[in-house]
């Protein structure tokens, strides 16, 4: 009886690797500041990981590691020039981040509404509002900012 071998084949072997989740995703990516300088740089060319490299105060292996992980989240795709190694933006994932943003624009835009409202009322001398002052948690609050608003 012959045994067959467990090994997939080289095609299915293809397949899996594209259908894989990235190691990193979007948010994870762009948390760091250098990734996002990085992102940024790469928005309006292509650019070999020399020259991306001479744009910061870090060495060219720290730069690479920075692109991999931008890499692995599907933010840049990388070709060989040569032995050139370039890279650019792929602003595709981007709209992940975007649709999470999109959700929480709503609460941004009423209290924005309110703050609005706040002004026009301090303005015309409607609000009694007092300065500012420390709440228990070190975070500088309005107070009396509701009453304000619906007096």
């Amino acid at each position: 009886m012959a045994v067959r071998s467990q090994t997939p084949s080289t095609k299915a072997a293809k397949i899996t690797s594209r259908t894989t989740p990235p190691k990193h995703d979007v948010f994870q990516a762009i948390a760091d500041p250098t990734r996002r300088k990085l992102l940024h740089l790469l928005s309006d060319q292509e650019m070999p990981v020399t020259v991306i490299s001479n744009q910061f105060p870090m060495t060219r292996t720290a730069v690479s590691k920075h692109l991999r992980i931008l890499a692995e989240a599907g933010l840049v795709k990388e070709r060989k020039v040569g032995r050139e190694t370039r890279f650019r933006l792929e602003p595709e994932p981007l709209l992940e981040l975007k649709r999470w943003l999109a959700y929480y624009e709503r609460y941004w835009e009423n209290k924005l509404v309110s703050l609005k409202r706040f002004v026009e009322l301090l303005l015309e001398g409607r609000s009694s509002v007092l300065p500012f002052y420390l709440c228990q948690n070190r975070h500088f609050c309005l107070v009396r900012f509701q009453m304000a608003l619906y007096n």
